[in-house]
């Protein structure tokens, strides 16, 4: 039997910013942002380059602390005082190459920083049976069947599958917030949708997903709400299915009509570059 207890937590987000600004000497890098992402949801996080997505995920990961306004995980305010403190609250965070070192093998990256040990005293030594068996069964639970080594060197892995390792690798340290920061830049059309359907498999997990990007195309595939920024503030909230692609292309660039772009280009009235 359920109690209004269990639905407040279930309504709870993850994590959550209300009103939240960012001063750094004589710049206001964010202005008043407030957003939320729930257990099993997809929020894409969208904005031209300059528009304040790098402040604000480093703010939710505890690289920097919010001038003004709160930050909450699991309904509590919280402060971070570095990323250390936010990966304890389970958010991690996965950068555009994965954060993994090419040189390195599979195992060695999943388990890079908190390596199993056997033997004791000066006979502790990596566990290299356990991180091979773990890290391979983690990363093919994710669907990533090309990945058939441990001991294979990620430098010769497909961008989708580095970035594949690195989830991977955060869900299995207790990830419940995973903040993906532009994981399809760079990347071709076969590898973009492998990245997307990692981030599917997560979200199927409940695993909150903060997806930021400026591909329109790739948030609409697999977003279930979406927060455009502009210069620091947030421009628009909406959900899947409230605009349409071109809506969110014109959002993106600041408001700017398509229509009133294209004729401008058509008559060369448009500025030089």
């Amino acid at each position: 039997m359920s109690t209004a207890a269990d639905s407040h937590a279930a309504d709870t987000p993850l994590i959550e910013l209300r009103n939240v600004s960012k001063r750094f000497t004589g710049v206001e890098a964010l202005s008043d942002v407030s957003l939320a992402v729930g257990a099993g949801e997809v929020l894409c996080l969208l904005g031209d380059n300059g528009a304040g997505k790098s402040t604000l995920i480093k703010i939710m990961s505890g690289v920097h602390q919010p001038t003004d306004g709160l930050l909450l995980v699991d309904g509590e305010a919280t402060s971070f005082r570095s990323p250390r403190d936010a990966r304890a609250r389970g958010i991690a965070t996965v950068h555009q190459t994965g954060g993994t070192i090419p040189l390195l093998s599979v195992s060695r990256n999943f388990f890079l920083g908190q390596e199993p040990k056997r033997g004791k005293g000066p006979l502790t030594r990596f566990d290299s049976r356990l991180a091979d068996r773990v890290s391979l069964e983690e990363i093919r639970s994710l669907g990533l069947r090309r990945v058939t080594r441990p001991d294979q060197l990620v430098g010769s892995l497909s961008g989708g599958e580095r970035q594949g390792v690195a989830i991977a690798r955060a869900l299995y340290f207790g990830a419940r917030v995973l903040i993906l920061d532009e994981p399809t830049a760079s990347l071709g059309v076969k590898e973009a949708s492998v990245v997307l359907q990692l981030v599917a498999r997560a979200r199927d997990r409940g695993v909150g997903v903060v997806l930021v990007t400026h591909n329109a195309h790739h948030a609409r595939l697999i977003g279930d709400r979406f927060v455009v920024l502009i210069h620091g503030a947030v421009a628009a909230t909406f959900a899947r299915g409230e605009r349409s692609h071109a809506e969110i292309i014109e959002l993106m660039a600041g408001g700017e009509k398509l229509e009133e772009l294209e004729i401008a280009l058509a008559r060369g009235a448009a500025q030089p570059l």
